[in-house]
């Protein structure tokens, strides 16, 4: 990264490397993302900062006080991760935290994401939320009929997307209409090369809250935005699992993916949901149709698969970020040498063959359209 003598000034200004905790459980922080991502970073930043992962055993049996101390942390919620636990942790040491643990509770439910999303004039599906048996908040007034619901008052037709309010819980339901057959299609996280399934079944469920959603036409596509930082977002596009539920892959096995350019308003989408979710690393999905994109998911922390640019990218932007505000809380000197941050993806791959998506940007491809009934009905998901 830097001469010999260079690294010796820097050293001299900079009185100690900032130590890097990834808090969360093995299965993320091992992670092959998650790893490149590291690697890279002590590759640019080795002189200024380390790092280390918290040990499953200490994170699950031991008290906080028993944690390990770092300067920066990275904690990610995922399933068994004791979220508040982790919050206690960073009352008790305060170290600088790259995604903020409180607001990660707000991306657990549905319902707050959206209500995040209005507050911050951020275009998503027209959508109704019906609360059942919740001991705080009576149930909402609920109508169905065979081709549409009411929701104290408010029409929604078929098709409509019926998603749980707890976004761990990925069974989400497309309904259709009679005249395009009936019945629904269930999306479910990918089990080898499914993503959903269809049901005759044409009646919503009753045994919790739901949010609902008026079905957006994607052309058979949706798109997963990856954000680092306010000013950086990669993006890709796949076949909607609402197609016909069969996982496009590669003979490697991977799911076939394609780099998508955001327009300039869907990278102020990305900035938005990055300062309004407190999120400095931060998943979502889109949906274009008619010109417009919404947001229909937000993800949290979530890593880009396949994509050295990206993790060298965001490597560079977490090192910036990290870096400068150690500098400018301790009154240390900036390294002249210092990668820069990258501030924008352009989602242009080395090789990419371009054509246009329903919303007239450029991306790679358009997914393969299947039965002509159900195309009209399924070609998007609106769920993460």
């Amino acid at each position: 990264m830097a001469h010999k003598g260079n690294e010796d000034a820097a050293e001299q200004k900079w009185p100690h490397k900032i130590s890097i905790g990834i808090c969360t459980m093995p299965k993320k922080a091992k992670s092959k993302p998650m790893q490149a991502i590291m690697e890279r970073l002590i590759l640019f930043f080795g002189q200024l900062v380390s790092f280390f992962i918290f040990p499953e055993e200490t994170i699950l049996n031991e008290p906080i006080e028993n944690w390990p101390h770092c300067h920066c942390l990275i904690s990610i919620h995922t399933a068994e991760f004791p979220l508040q636990k982790a919050m206690a942790y960073v009352k008790l040491r305060n170290p600088y935290v790259i995604n903020n643990l409180d607001r990660q509770f707000d991306v657990l439910s549905r319902r707050n994401v959206l209500k995040i999303l209005s507050e911050n004039g951020i275009e998503h599906p027209r959508h109704g939320c019906v609360i059942r048996g919740e001991s705080d908040e009576p149930d909402t007034k609920f109508a169905e009929y065979p081709d549409n619901i009411e929701i104290n008052g408010e029409v929604f037709m078929k098709p409509f997307v019926e998603k749980p309010i707890d976004a761990e819980d990925h069974n989400v339901y497309i309904y259709y209409s009679s005249s395009a057959g009936g019945g629904s299609r269930r999306l479910f996280r990918k089990k080898n090369n499914e993503s959903s399934c269809y049901s005759p079944k044409s009646e919503v469920r009753r045994d919790g809250s739901y949010i609902y959603e008026e079905f957006i036409p994607a052309g058979g596509t949706d798109v997963k935005v990856y954000a680092v930082g306010p000013h950086y977002a990669h993006a890709e596009s796949r076949k909607a699992p609402g197609v016909d539920g069969k996982v496009e892959r590669h003979p490697d096995g991977k799911e076939v993916r394609h780099r998508v350019v955001l327009t300039n308003k869907e990278r102020q989408i990305a900035k938005k949901i990055v300062l309004a979710f407190e999120q400095t690393i931060c998943g979502f999905d889109l949906l274009r149709a008619n010109g417009k994109s919404y947001v229909c998911d937000v993800n949290g922390f979530s890593f880009v698969k396949t994509s050295e640019k990206y993790y060298e990218d965001t490597a560079k932007i977490l090192g910036n970020q990290i870096v400068r505000h150690f500098a400018k809380t301790n009154n240390w000197q900036i390294p002249i040498d210092m990668p820069p941050a990258p501030f924008l993806d352009s989602g242009v791959g080395d090789d990419a063959l371009m054509i246009s998506t329903p919303a007239g940007e450029s991306a790679e491809c358009v997914a393969k359209e299947s039965e002509p009934r159900e195309v009209e009905s399924t070609s998007n998901k609106n769920e993460s």
